[in-house]
């Protein structure tokens, strides 16, 4: 099973959503990449990964321009942005879905306001991803 996870940065939702898939089954062939990748992933996104036992701190973002050609069971985008500007897929893709999530990279403050808001969307993450992971096992 080939995944890809898409989104504009490739700092955060989509790294984060690539360490839970692979962290529930490590025959899964899951990447990420973004519109507009980011030059590394984002710090607190690996915080808060490392809070539930999944080091994301290795994975790098990445074009998508590097997947287009490439046969893929699953393509999901996980913002709007990458969604919208979606490029048109040469390999071989079954599914297109959208499993969307607010930008934490969005939230200002302390880091004492700033973590909550990453723990909130991991979550969601973590819950979105468990959910379609456990729908492809039937």
């Amino acid at each position: 099973m080939r995944l890809l996870i898409l989104c504009t940065g490739n700092s955060c939702r989509s790294q984060m959503a690539e360490g839970f898939l692979r962290s529930f089954d490590s025959s899964l062939e899951v990447f990420s990449a973004g519109t507009h990748p980011a030059d590394r992933p984002n710090p607190y996104a690996i915080e808060v990964m490392k809070e539930k036992g999944i080091d994301i701190s290795a994975q790098q973002p990445k074009n998508v321009d590097l997947f287009v050609d490439q046969p893929f069971d699953y393509v999901i985008t996980v913002c709007d942005g990458a969604k919208e500007v979606c490029p048109v897929f040469t390999g071989k893709v079954q599914n297109r879905l959208h499993i969307g999530f607010e930008d934490p990279a969005d939230a200002t403050g302390t880091r004492e306001e700033i973590l909550p808001v990453y723990r909130k969307v991991r979550d969601q993450i973590q819950k979105r991803f468990s959910g379609f992971y456990e729908d492809l096992k039937i």
